[in-house]
């Protein structure tokens, strides 16, 4: 690989480190072609990124962003993404179904995070479940009083 490549490779990853709310890293040493696909189809459709990349260079990317305080070593796949919670969530389910894909740690909220931080990230309720609840919460005084009035007007109806 040439410094060019390099450069281009750490300008790239500079930039998608950026406005990111949570950068995980994770070993996934002994996973097949086809398992780190399905990993990538899964980080898709929650809007998150999965790559490779070299140690130093990641290394050197993370530094540009003021994303330090992690030591990088041995084989590691970056996966990040907008939403902390969705990002965690594709790690924790994905680790769930392969043994051999183990989270080593993460940037969450631009803060430095063990696995176990990511786990608890994962079980919160993603952004449209809370949307639903909210909902949901905002729905029922209108359901209750429709069905306080519902039950006035057959009161009155049996009384007639």
């Amino acid at each position: 690989m040439t410094k060019t490549q390099k450069a281009e490779i750490i300008e790239v990853l500079s930039t998608e480190f950026k406005d990111v709310q949570a950068v995980i890293l994770c070993d996934y040493k002994g996973l097949s072609v086809s398992d780190l696909e399905e990993l990538r189809s899964i980080a898709r459709t929650k809007e998150a990124k999965v790559q490779v990349v070299k140690n130093t260079l990641a290394t050197i990317a993370l530094k540009n962003v003021d994303l330090e305080g992690i030591e990088i070593k041995d084989t590691n796949i970056f996966v990040w993404g907008e939403d902390s919670v969705a990002t965690s969530k594709v790690v924790s389910e994905f680790a769930k179904k392969n043994e051999k894909f183990v989270i080593k740690s993460a940037y969450i909220d631009r803060e430095v995070a063990d696995a176990a931080k990511v786990e608890a990230f994962a079980k919160l309720p993603g952004r449209e479940e809370l949307l639903g609840m909210l909902a949901a919460t905002w729905m029922a005084p209108v359901a209750n009083f429709t069905i306080g009035l519902n039950a006035l007007k057959e009161k009155k109806e049996e009384a007639a």
